[in-house]
């Protein structure tokens, strides 16, 4: 299958856009639209590959650089955020200036929302997120922040913040269902631990008790972090099917 892999702007934020070739993207938009962030320091020509297992599926699937990332990336990057060492691990400085772009990043959800429904690149009732570790993150947040969105698939993300505030999602339990939720975690992961999402998952079971097949979790016992190859590919079947289940409904 062919792919047309364009970079676009949508309300200010650099995106990759990805579709069958054979299908205007106004099509695919019927089907679904997936929104996807990529992990902390990467950017989304990093994704192709989980882009197409979207798009293959038919849907219109956009990789957004996260605020300070991509084709916007911090001059200072590398001096705002220093590869984390067992030293530095936890430091609530570090944690702090993360949750300031990830809450930038969220906050400009709903103009990208507006423009790609405006454009016809997005319908109601067809719109899903996921996310890679720090795109993780975007995808539980942005539940909170936009009704619109109505399936969700992080991968190696957290509902929980780690510094107190209020945003969390970990706090708004009540303001999610009927949002169909996959969480995807690793037992072995030392950076995001699995407990986070996983515990999430276990608050979030009576909330949904009149349509549980709509919240599941997966967690990989032999992945850290960086999920092994194998697992890698199954996560990423994995979303493409549960969004595509919730989003194309003809």
């Amino acid at each position: 299958m062919k792919y047309v892999k364009a970079r676009v702007m949508i309300a200010g934020a650099p995106a990759l856009v990805v579709y069958e070739q054979a299908v205007a993207p106004e099509v695919c938009a019927q089907r679904g639209t997936v929104l996807f962030y990529h992990g902390f320091g990467e950017r989304k020509e990093g994704y192709r590959g989980v882009l197409e297992r979207f798009a293959q599926l038919g849907m219109l699937a956009l990789g957004i650089d996260g605020i300070g990332h991509g084709e916007r990336r911090y001059l200072d990057f590398i001096e705002r955020f220093p590869a984390i060492t067992d030293e530095t691990r936890g430091d609530p400085r570090y944690e702090a200036s993360f949750l300031d772009v990830l809450s930038e990043t969220v906050h400009e959800l709903p103009g990208i929302l507006d423009a790609l429904l405006e454009r016809g690149w997005a319908v109601p009732g067809h719109i899903g997120i996921s996310g890679h570790s720090f795109g993780g993150f975007v995808s539980y947040a942005a539940l909170i922040t936009d009704k619109r969105i109505v399936a969700a698939a992080p991968v190696v993300g957290s509902p929980q913040w780690l510094l107190p505030r209020p945003e969390s999602p970990h706090l708004h339990l009540e303001k999610l269902y009927p949002v169909a939720i996959l969480s995807q975690n690793a037992t072995l992961d030392t950076n995001i631990p699995a407990h986070y999402a996983r515990n999430f998952h276990q608050a979030l079971t009576p909330y949904y008790m009149q349509s549980p097949a709509r919240l599941r979790y997966i967690e990989y016992p032999n992945s850290p972090h960086d999920l092994t190859r194998t697992d890698w590919q199954q996560a990423w079947s994995e979303a493409a099917r549960w969004l595509a289940s919730f989003l194309i409904t003809e």
